[in-house]
């Protein structure tokens, strides 16, 4: 997969981040020496600890995400060779062979055919200030309580998934970048940030959720295409769901 230069390197001998301007709490280097995947803290995140990291991106183009379920990360089965490279993809073109794949078998939409994507909505929020908000949030609540501070070297908060061989979609597809390039999409549309990721679900901060009925089934074709295990009614009550929703979580079973 195409990769920016690491910056993580020089907190080997440089822990704190000085030379970068970071300031960061005690942690380790996930991965190789010379090209870690990420960095990771040692301790539970606090809502404060967002904000205070994700100046990290810019500093050093290193993009903050909340990492939960497990202290180690052996059994997470990362796996940073096995991505390609998401900018390879074209998001609509994955979203639509899912939804022939699987709409008519788990849906029902015998024919259905696919909607295309949804229309952006106008975007009144920071997604950046979004994201620090739905962190904070999403530490004192399952899937992300106690998870973790981590830093990842990536191209945008988008692709964080395939830098780090994130295998969690294993059992619905195999190459985890073809999906951060519908990340790439939402990111643009809605103003969508990865915030926090388990071994298995992924959580996104929402800066600029569907406002009308119409947009939010779209999404919600969307969604389903990119995760079937989400939808757990019909098309229509997710499409509800989504309207002003600030976080979006999908799970792979």
């Amino acid at each position: 997969m195409a990769m920016l230069p690491n910056a993580l390197p020089h907190l080997t001998d440089d822990p704190t981040g000085k030379a970068l301007g970071l300031d960061l709490p005690s942690g380790r280097l996930i991965g190789p020496a010379d090209e870690p995947l990420l960095w990771y803290a040692d301790g539970p995140a606090t809502p404060q600890d967002w904000p205070r990291l994700a100046q990290a991106r810019r500093a050093a183009g290193l993009h903050p995400v909340l990492l939960g379920g497990a202290r180690e990360l052996a059994d997470w089965g990362l796996d940073a060779d096995r991505p390609s490279y998401p900018g390879d993809h074209d998001a609509e073109d994955v979203l639509a062979e899912f939804w022939e794949a699987y709409a008519e078998d788990e849906l029902g939409y015998e024919g259905g055919e696919w909607p295309g994507l949804a229309l952006a909505p106008a975007l009144h929020e920071d997604p950046d200030r979004r994201a620090a908000e739905t962190a904070g949030a999403a530490l004192n609540e399952a899937p992300l309580k106690g998870a973790r501070m981590a830093l990842v070297p990536a191209r945008r908060s988008a692709d964080i998934p395939a830098v780090i061989g994130w295998t969690g979609p294993l059992n619905h597809e195999n190459d985890v970048a073809r999906l951060c390039a519908v990340l790439r999409s939402w990111e643009d549309r809605f103003g969508v940030r990865v915030v926090g990721l388990t071994r298995d679900e992924l959580t996104l901060s929402v800066a600029a959720p569907p406002t009308n009925d119409e947009e939010a089934l779209i999404l919600a074709a969307e969604h389903f295409a990119f995760c079937p295990d989400t939808i757990e009614t019909d098309l229509h009550e997710h499409a509800k769901s989504l309207m002003g929703r600030p976080s979006w979580t999908f799970w792979w079973g």
